[in-house]
């Protein structure tokens, strides 16, 4: 057996509301001890002096891009969960955007037997709701769902309301999570750069407010009509979150989240034509940015999704209007965004772990990664101090999609313990 004190690390689990330096014994992968001092100690022990380190609860990621199968150049899951365990997410729940897509049991089955099972990395899949993800016909969803996926989202928006709806009343007795981005392509036109002055002097296509808005004004109609509980996703505008604050207030089963990219940048950032921050929805402008901050902070918004995407070098190198949108995120999200929020007293620490950790589990309808005695560890050790660059040698992604590559990081994820199910 394996023995490990955490001396004097600072334990953070916002389920508990617990903020407090002790100590922390890890027996084979489980914490069997947490007191202010531990004096009982094996004689195998490793001691691990923890001053100023942070244990929590792993994170949570809600929505993810694989590139296993199809896309293996840009990403596979080795390099993914690698990613994962290096960013502190003992959770990462892969979008079905895959080739072939995940919209059979076969195809998830595919999926499932090529997972590492040497990450401290926990796999799960969103099957998707319409055939090829091509908006039409739904899929098989009770087969699908069968197969063990852990809820329904295309990645991408339905635009068909009939069709929205007819999923809705399918899936309302099934209580499984709904993921749904609500967008309308026709009026989106494939802007890459939001509306306002600072799409006049880029000199970009514009991307409308309206085109998200309109879309998510339908569907929280439909929604309250049809109670079923729906996940907005890629939440970007300032109007969205007053739109997701009125229906949450009339009692709408909703919850909702955001990329942590558009919490770090907005349209102004777009002077530079970093293609690292074409995105898909655009970066908003200044005001949408505030509005998803304090939307979050006010419980308007519920979580932080990494929607991590790794795209090869070639194909980020063009123009900025042509490139693919996404951005690689696993590795860099907890650092940046500690050191922008809890640094500077905009969050508490427990506030940030939580919309990364407890919260969206609670989206995805799952028990909470928790800091519980005697059971498999689901926990990251985490120094907000430490210093490392973003580069080929130390990101465990494929990717090189950021505008943090090459730069400086402070804080940096020590060890990741969680037990992958058995497969």
């Amino acid at each position: 057996m394996t023995h490990e004190l955490l001396h004097q690390v600072r334990l953070l689990d916002p389920s508990q509301s617990c903020d407090r330096i002790a100590d922390v014994l890890i027996s084979d992968g489980q914490l069997t001890a947490i007191a202010e001092s531990i004096t009982d100690i094996p004689t195998d022990t490793e001691r691990r002096d923890c001053s100023g380190l942070i244990l929590g609860p792993g994170l949570v990621d809600l929505y993810c891009h694989s590139g296993t199968p199809g896309f293996e150049a840009r990403e596979t899951l080795q390099s993914l969960g690698g990613a994962a365990a290096a960013g502190g997410f003992t959770r990462l729940t892969l979008l079905p955007n895959t080739q072939p897509p995940l919209d059979s049991p076969d195809a998830l089955t595919r999926l499932q037997s090529q997972i590492p099972p040497d990450l401290p990395v926990q796999f799960q899949a969103w099957g998707a709701i319409t055939q090829k993800r091509e908006g039409q016909h739904l899929v098989e969803l009770s087969e699908l769902q069968a197969s063990g996926v852990a809820g329904f989202s295309d990645g991408r928006p339905i635009t068909n309301p009939v069709l929205m709806r007819r999923l809705l009343e399918y899936l309302a007795p099934a209580q499984i999570p709904i993921a749904l981005w609500p967008v309308q392509p026709a009026l989106a036109n494939q802007g890459v750069v939001r509306d306002g002055v600072q799409a006049l002097r880029l000199g970009l296509p514009e991307n409308p407010i309206i085109s998200e808005t309109t879309a998510l004004a339908t569907l929280l109609e439909i929604v309250a009509m049809i109670p079923t509980p729906v996940h907005i996703m890629r939440v970007s505008t300032a109007r969205s979150v007053s739109l997701i604050a009125a229906a949450k207030a009339a009692g709408l089963p909703i919850t909702a989240s955001t990329s942590w990219m558009h919490l770090l940048w907005n349209s102004e950032d777009l002077a530079s034509y970093d293609t690292s921050l074409r995105l898909d929805p655009p970066l908003g402008n200044p005001e949408d940015q505030e509005a998803l901050i304090q939307g979050l902070q006010d419980g308007i918004l519920d979580a932080i999704a990494t929607d991590h995407r790794s795209y090869t070098f070639e194909e980020k190198t063009v123009a900025f209007g042509q490139a693919p949108a996404g951005a690689i995120g696993l590795e860099l999200a907890l650092p940046i965004l500690w050191q922008t929020f809890v640094e500077t007293n905009r969050w508490s620490a427990l506030d940030l772990w939580r919309i990364l950790s407890q919260q969206p589990a609670q989206c995805l309808s799952q028990a909470s990664p928790i800091l519980e005695m005697n059971q498999p560890a689901e926990m990251v050790l985490f120094d907000p101090q430490a210093l490392w660059t973003a580069d080929a040698q130390t990101l465990k992604t494929l990717g090189q999609n950021t505008p943090w590559f090459n730069q400086s990081i402070q804080g940096k994820v020590l060890a990741t313990w969680c037990r992958p199910p058995s497969r």
